[in-house]
């Protein structure tokens, strides 16, 4: 009987998973709709604790609450936003603009003190991780978008950011991720109008309402061609809102016509210089944030205007992962991650799908870990919930200062007046003689008091009121 012919070939051994491309319109759609609220609120605790305490503790770590402090009292008072701290009379819009501060007034006048800002950051802050994980949950499903959401929360420009003391970038980070969340939407009108008053938060934002303009134009330019054109106009309006506040606006409320720091960019010379420091920048914006995904999304972009100016300055503290300047790249970072991974979920290769479908749970992992190195990690110490005798010694003394006075106050005494006092940098008062003199010389850094103030104003005589745990209070004699 004939043997029938047998096939030579050897079967696979399985059948391929088919590849599944994401449709054409990922619009977001709701998933887990309380969860960014509920996060929200965990964050505003954690950030507002830790603000908070830093300044119960007579921690705060420069005088930019003190200024900016000033400026919203000025306004609550519907006044010019004077900053004595930088020179009796000087306007602070000749420094930074930011009129955006103004809406904090309303608040300040009723609750005047310097805490009703740094409450109003940690809220900002908080604010931010609704769109952030509101947009992540819709595009990756509502697991991964809370992990993202969390990350994002913990994230250390976020945390460096709320650890020192106030800065006006606090709206600006929320601005971008709401900004963000329509884009990814493709929303294309609300992610321009949420980026539009950027422009009022600070003089360099501009740059970057153009460059989120930019991916808007990219990414309408065939769905949407009129939209597209609308964006690239946006984004002139953009680079012509910062090049008009820098060239003329600032100037004109500066006292030597100008803006100051133009010294701190070099020309480009200094892009080489510290370039371990800013490789290493760059590395914790892409790895342990993002997993080096993000770099697979266009969102990535927005972020270059903040990292150019910072990197052309001369000023190493620009440079690092410290103060408050990597804030606003947070935002960009975590949603160019979930807008990566929407499409690279869908990749043919297996190893990146895998990847893709990890690194929402690997981030999370990360900033949590992270933050046991971070500011957030001092909530785990009993004595940030205590008031230390010192500082309610130092602040009674303090309380020896009338309301309305003129002081001038160091870095560890000015925050506690600027409330109540007009307040004046030490050894910045001009032709202003200050009733009374604040200074913090716990470090001992200051041998003589009297010889040293006598340095600061030689045809007055002070005489000290008050002095506990190495901080002094002087009054003018008549």
């Amino acid at each position: 009987m004939p043997v029938p012919p047998q096939d030579t070939e050897t079967p696979p051994r399985s059948i391929p998973t088919p590849v599944t491309h994401p449709p054409r319109d990922r619009r977001l759609q709701p998933s887990g709709r309380r969860d960014p609220y509920l996060l929200a609120v965990v964050l505003l605790a954690a950030y507002a604790t830790l603000s908070v305490a830093r300044y119960r503790h007579l921690a705060t770590r420069s005088w930019d609450l003190g200024i900016f402090e000033q400026a919203i009292r000025a306004y609550a008072h519907l006044r010019a936003p004077v900053v004595d701290l930088k020179g009796p009379g000087f306007n602070i819009l000749g420094d930074h603009f930011s009129p955006v501060t103004a809406l904090l007034a309303p608040a300040y006048r009723i609750f005047p003190s310097p805490v009703t800002l740094l409450v109003a950051q940690a809220a900002l802050l908080a604010l931010a991780a609704v769109p952030v994980t509101r947009a992540a949950a819709s595009l990756l499903g509502r697991r991964r978008g809370l992990a993202l959401g969390v990350a994002f929360g913990l994230s250390w420009g976020i945390q460096r950011a709320v650890d020192f003391d106030f800065h006006e970038i606090c709206f600006a980070v929320p601005l971008i991720a709401f900004s963000l969340e329509a884009l990814l939407a493709r929303s294309w009108r609300r992610a321009l109008l949420w980026a539009l008053p950027l422009v009022l938060v600070k003089e360099d934002l501009g740059l970057t309402l153009a460059a989120i303009a930019l991916v808007v134009a990219l990414r309408a330019r065939r769905v949407a061609p009129r939209a597209a054109l609308g964006a690239l106009a946006v984004a002139a309006v953009g680079v012509a809102a910062t090049v008009v506040t820098l060239t003329v606006v600032i100037p004109a409320f500066n006292t030597a016509g100008d803006y100051d720091y133009w010294t701190k960019v070099d020309n480009g010379l200094a892009l080489f210089d510290g370039s371990g420091t800013k490789l290493r920048t760059l590395a914790w914006l892409a790895i342990p944030t993002s997993g080096l995904l993000a770099l697979r999304s266009p969102l990535i972009a927005v972020a270059l205007p903040t990292l150019g100016w910072r990197f052309l300055s001369a000023d190493d503290h620009y440079w690092g992962t410290g103060w408050h300047y990597s804030a606003v790249l947070m935002p960009v970072v975590t949603l160019a991650l979930a807008d990566a991974l929407g499409t690279t979920r869908y990749s043919p290769r297996p190893w990146l799908r895998s990847y893709a479908n990890q690194l929402p749970a690997a981030v999370a992992a990360a900033a949590l870990a992270l933050t046991t190195t971070l500011p957030l990690s001092v909530l785990a110490e009993a004595e940030v919930y205590r008031t230390p005798a010192r500082v309610t010694a130092v602040d009674r003394m303090l309380d020896r200062v009338p309301d309305g006075a003129t002081v001038e106050a160091d870095l560890g005494t000015l925050s506690r007046l600027t409330s109540r006092c007009r307040v004046f940098w030490t050894g910045n008062t001009g032709d202003v003689t200050p009733d009374y003199i604040a200074l913090d010389n716990s470090d001992r850094s200051i041998r003589d008091i009297g010889e040293y103030v006598h340095g600061l104003h030689p045809d007055a005589s002070y005489t000290i009121v008050g002095a506990t745990h190495g901080y002094v209070v002087l009054r003018h004699r008549d």
